[in-house]
């Protein structure tokens, strides 16, 4: 099983470090893509290595899609590439977690038009302007996606992305 993280500088440092520790625990492969190579750097100052960059992914090798928040989705949301790897997960209906800012991705990709989600408070009037049916939860999970508020809501997130893998 492997998991794709796509992300960019500016990332929120929680929302990619728990969720990608969590899955390498249950002995999930994870990449982390990016428009560009080396390093990506959180807000909080971690860092983490690019193991592929987008034009690199083919989306077909992998099971779950991850959408950190932070600032970084204002980059990776303007990236054909990235938004062409979410369409493709939503048409597969593969399971695709997304968290804070993270759901900007899928806005811009024209994918949450009906879909009940949540999201951190300032992109809530974004969501709903697509067409999403915004929920102030902890987590909210629609058919093949999850999505949550911010780094407290982390426990939530990771539990229904866990099920959402079978795990």
């Amino acid at each position: 099983m492997k998991a794709l993280f796509i992300s960019a500088d500016g990332f929120e440092d929680s929302e990619l470090l728990v969720p990608y520790y969590r899955l390498l625990e249950a002995g999930i492969t994870v990449d982390i893509a990016s428009p560009g190579k080396g390093e990506i750097t959180g807000k909080h100052g971690y860092a983490v290595t690019v193991t592929k960059t987008l034009p690199e992914i083919d989306p077909a090798a992998y099971n779950l899609l991850v959408l950190p928040g932070g600032k970084a989705p204002a980059a990776v949301r303007r990236d054909e590439k990235a938004l062409a790897i979410a369409r493709h997960f939503f048409a597969g209906n593969k399971p695709v977690a997304a968290i804070c800012h993270g759901p900007q991705t899928l806005i811009s990709a024209g994918l949450m038009g009906g879909r009940r989600a949540t999201c951190y408070r300032t992109v809530a009037d974004e969501m709903r302007e697509a067409g999403a049916r915004y929920e102030d939860s902890e987590v909210v999970v629609d058919g093949n996606l999850v999505t949550s508020r911010e780094p407290a809501d982390l426990p939530a997130f990771l539990r229904e992305m866990m099920k959402l893998l079978g795990r």
